[in-house]
């Protein structure tokens, strides 16, 4: 199964400075960031079955990783 990946830059490749600016001047972003990569690397560990989990762990994780991408694209729309 191929796994695609989810990083901030490859989801929104056209605001790669704002993400950049953000990490670096705004505490709130680095910190979601920072969960939504960590996040992101667990999901893709449990796709690729490296750290099998039950099915609603990995749904729950998934959704939690909508919800802080929902959070951080407000943030960068904000201040582009």
């Amino acid at each position: 199964m191929t796994v695609e990946h989810h990083n901030l830059v490859h989801e929104f490749p056209e605001y790669k400075n704002q993400i950049h600016n953000l990490k670096i001047n705004d505490n709130h972003f680095r910190r979601l960031f920072d969960e939504y990569h960590e996040l992101t690397i667990n999901i893709e560990k449990m796709e690729n079955e490296v750290m099998p989990v039950a099915t609603l762990t990995e749904e729950d994780a998934k959704l939690r990783r909508v919800h802080l991408k929902d959070e951080l694209y407000a943030m960068i729309k904000k201040a582009a």
